[in-house]
């Protein structure tokens, strides 16, 4: 894994598989989130198919389903493939409260 950014204790990594972040995010990291993500995604050949890891990321945040839809309008709009989302549990519920779960393609699910 190769660490796109570390910040009051949030980790960015991309690897082989995609990005995974951990830390609590908040939005002071949010755009810097974006930022360093989708840098790293437009620069993947159309096609990829990648993985979005936030599983890392405990606390039940808004910030971070920001980042995470921000990162997939980028990678549809690059011709990057999302294969799977996968949520730590707290993010999981805040995402299906939201309804959110119908627009992502969440690990696990059919």
């Amino acid at each position: 894994m190769s660490r796109l950014l570390e910040r009051g204790g949030v980790l960015l990594e991309a690897g082989p598989e995609g990005l995974a972040v951990s830390g609590d995010v908040d939005f002071e990291i949010a755009a810097p989130l974006v930022e360093a993500g989708t840098a790293w995604l437009v620069e993947r050949p159309a096609g990829t198919r990648l993985v979005l890891d936030l599983e890392g990321v405990e606390r039940v945040s808004s910030a971070a389903l920001s980042v995470l839809l921000e990162w997939t309008r980028q990678a549809r709009k690059a011709g990057v493939k999302i294969s799977a989302v996968r949520l730590s549990e707290p993010l999981a519920r805040l995402t299906r409260a939201a309804g959110l779960d119908e627009l992502l393609p969440l690990a696990g699910q059919a």
